[in-house]
């Protein structure tokens, strides 16, 4: 796909002369960068997984849903 972007000059330039080291074509050099920061993007989104340790046995009981936290509090709030 064609398309037009306004780069600063100087960032251009730059591109340019790594793609001539490199014998490639400024098109690949600013798919690999956008790549590379999209990449690190959805990485930082998702983030690191978190373990939660538990105690005692048999898990959540029966109905309750942690994913409806209003429901979770009704629950909550009948114990009480």
């Amino acid at each position: 796909m064609r398309t037009t972007i306004r780069l600063d000059d100087g960032l251009l330039d730059e591109a340019k002369r790594l793609a001539a080291r490199h014998g490639t074509t400024l098109t690949a050099i600013i798919e690999e960068a956008l790549r590379e920061r999209l990449a690190r993007s959805r990485e930082a989104s998702v983030g690191p997984r978190t373990r939660l340790t538990t105690a005692g046995e048999g898990g959540v009981l029966p109905g309750i849903d942690l994913d409806d936290t209003s429901s979770l509090f009704d629950v909550m709030d009948d114990r009480n």
